[in-house]
């Protein structure tokens, strides 16, 4: 029996005869899986590696059912000799987009000690191809390598969070034409391996076996962390991220009301790190938040712990019913209600995982510590039921004590491997793996409890970023650091795997304790209107936030902010929220390197609008052309300089073709260009 599950251009089909097999695995006439050999999967079991290839693994039921936007196909499989039943899901999205993973359980009678889950392996077909993926570290995320795929090469994660080291994502692209991308849905450990066979090459991967090993009793299930494939045409790297982007929209990220309306965001942290902020400072920036247009203010670290001005907030992470009361003498209610009498919504950081050396939880709830050898890791286990159930009552009392609109989760170090402590419901091998599956139930039950807070997900920064995350908080946060190059490079680097709806990024924030390329100064008497503007707008790619002294601002430059932010809500952020992206350049770097012009087009295709923007770098040549995508050749449009009094009607292959030349701007200037039909 053979199941068609093709969409669009993309051919899939799965045969079910004895055993499982991807018969065929075409794109646009390029054939992409050697079908006779590919294991699909693989699980390693007692020291054995199986596979949908293996003689004893054998097909006993089908499930196919249309989902929105899907196929999705569930093959039951036994494999007789160790007593496994494996349930193998496939989904094809409309996009060709494919998502797949498996479930392992123990239907026998004696105990399996499973060391690998690869939820994806597939042989290629034999090309010459190049590798693209993304290193990453603190203050140093989407660093792009491309190179030549030679021989074998692994690409993993093993700091415990999913984006130090790599991010979970990459693309080939193959000789002729033709790019195949994949990324783990996971925020742990992760690995893909490339592997030269016949020419051709097998890629396999999902959870990292590094330091795992779990052990099924009878009766007993785990599931691998699913793995997204995308298939594109070409070499233009944006039919990978449309993709990606469409179906994540469709059906990946959680939606609300408040987090489908992007609101734009103030937090106190560059500008008021920790001993800076208290109560009076809070209610001054709510009140210039309320004239300037922002819709969020969001205290973050510095309101918890002891009732001394000096406390530090690493040490007491863990101790969230203490309030610094030397800080916030009225309590953090009394803000959030302030906030809210202005007509803001209230946001609260919590690093819920945390625990500090000084948090007397440690020795109140000694069950719930992570430890690794007798040691402790710094954070609570939620592999842990009992963290479980305290970490849901602590976060639900915030939300209701503080009346919470906004909450932003942190996470502030690298577990590795993870607890290997016994009596938390997990064994020696697999706590950090049930470590995030407790996080994201933990998370479910939060969204199910309070279904209009918007949960964002910050790790110092973007050291977590990954689509098994963004399926359980609205946001994420893509790095501490956000100087303007930087910011470009995160950019575009985050929308080749993420829609640009779900990527917070603060405008160049004024840090009070400094780092070298953060050197904002709004006060600075030499500061020019169009580098501000450059600022901000790279602030209005995506989610828009500040972190800056806002009642110290310049009245120009709170004039200017406050002008920015209402075009942003009035109409950026609607192609923000809908569009698809095109990168029209190359990635600049935060280093200087790189493509020195940035240039990125939100293209809405139902209504055939167009908004685009342009900055140029300092080091940039003095000119550059911009080609515009996703036009109607036949089409006249009007263009309009947002700004700027100039406008001009082009017809849609004119643009395409000559594209737009751009040859006045400074260096750390920018252009808003609104693209829309011409209508007499």
């Amino acid at each position: 029996m053979t199941l068609n599950l093709s969409t669009g251009r993309l051919r899939c089909h799965l045969t079910h005869e004895s055993s499982l097999r991807l018969s065929q695995l075409d794109l646009s006439d390029v054939r992409w899986v050697e079908a006779t050999s590919s294991p699909l999967f693989g699980v390693v079991a007692n020291g054995a590696h199986l596979h949908a290839q293996d003689k004893d693994m054998l097909v006993s039921r089908v499930q196919l059912s249309d989902e929105a936007y899907a196929r999705h196909c569930v093959t039951h499989l036994r494999h007789a000799p160790t007593g496994l039943d494996i349930l193998h899901h496939l989904v094809v999205y409309e996009e060709e987009v494919i998502e797949t993973w498996f479930e392992a359980r123990n239907g026998g009678d004696a105990a399996v000690l499973i060391s690998r889950l690869d939820a994806v392996a597939l042989d290629l077909m034999p090309a010459a191809c190049e590798l693209l993926y993304y290193t990453s570290a603190w203050g140093d995320e989407f660093g792009s390598v491309r190179q030549p795929l030679r021989s074998a090469f692994v690409l993993e994660t093993r700091a415990g969070r999913s984006s130090n080291q790599h991010h979970p994502w990459f693309t080939l692209f193959r000789a002729g034409g033709g790019m195949l991308s994949m990324s783990v849905a996971w925020s742990g450990n992760w690995i893909f391996r490339f592997e030269p066979r016949g020419g051709g090459w097998r890629i396999s991967g999902g959870l990292s076996d590094w330091a795992f090993g779990t052990t099924l009793q009878p009766g007993d299930a785990i599931a691998s962390p699913p793995v997204i494939i995308v298939l594109a045409a070409g070499d233009d790297l944006n039919d990978i991220s449309i993709p990606y982007a469409r179906v994540g929209r469709r059906c990946w990220y959680p939606r609300n009301a408040l987090a489908r309306q992007l609101p734009v965001e103030w937090n106190h942290w560059w500008s008021y790190e920790d001993k800076a902020i208290d109560e009076d400072t809070f209610r001054a920036n709510v009140d210039a938040a309320a004239e300037m247009g922002i819709e969020v203010c969001t205290l973050d670290a510095g309101w918890f712990g002891p009732s001394d001005p000096g406390t530090h907030w690493y040490d007491h992470r863990g101790d969230w019913r203490l309030v610094n009361d030397a800080r916030f003498p009225s309590g953090i209610r009394a803000l959030a209600d302030y906030t809210h009498a202005k007509g803001l919504k209230f946001g609260l950081w919590c690093e819920i995982e945390g625990l500090g050396r000084l948090a007397h939880l440690a020795q109140a709830r000694p069950e719930l510590v992570a430890r690794r050898d007798g040691e402790r890791l710094g954070y609570v286990c939620l592999g842990n039921p009992a963290a479980q159930a305290w970490a849901f009552e602590t976060l639900s009392r915030l939300v209701d004590e503080y009346a919470l609109d906004w909450v932003k989760l942190d996470f502030n170090l690298d577990p590795g491997a993870g607890c290997n402590a016994t009596g938390h419901g997990h064994g020696t091998g697999d706590g950090l793996y049930a470590h995030y599956r407790g996080y994201y139930r933990l998370l479910e039950r939060l969204r199910d409890r309070y279904p209009e807070v918007i949960w964002e997900n910050c790790s110092s920064g973007g050291l977590r970023v990954d689509l098994g995350m963004l399926r359980h908080t609205h946001l994420t946060f893509l790095s501490d650091p956000d100087w303007p190059e930087h910011s470009l490079q995160l950019f575009w680097g985050a929308t080749t795997m993420l829609a640009p709806d779900v990527l917070l990024r603060w405008t160049y924030s004024e840090w009070i304790n400094g780092y070298a390329p953060q050197t904002f100064n709004p006060r600075d008497p030499n500061l020019q209107p169009h580098e501000l503007d450059y600022f901000i707008r790279i602030g209005m790619l995506g989610v828009m936030g500040l972190s800056q002294k806002l009642p110290e601002l310049p009245a120009w430059v709170r004039a200017r902010y406050a002008a920015h932010l209402a075009l942003y809500q009035s109409s950026v952020r609607r192609f923000v929220r809908e569009a698809d992206l095109y990168r029209l350049t190359e990635q600049p770097k935060r280093d200087g390197g790189g493509d020195r012009w940035a240039a990125f087009q939100y293209a809405l295709p139902a209504t055939d609008e167009h908004l685009l923007f342009v900055f140029r770098l300092p080091g940039s040549m003095p000119q550059r052309t911009v080609r515009p995508r996703a036009l109607r050749p036949d089409r006249d449009y009007a263009l309009r300089w947002l700004f700027d009094d100039r406008s001009e009607r082009r017809s849609g292959e004119q643009l395409m073709r000559a594209g737009i030349p751009f040859d006045g701007l400074r260096e750390r200037d920018s252009v808003l260009l609104s693209i829309q039909p011409f209508s007499a």
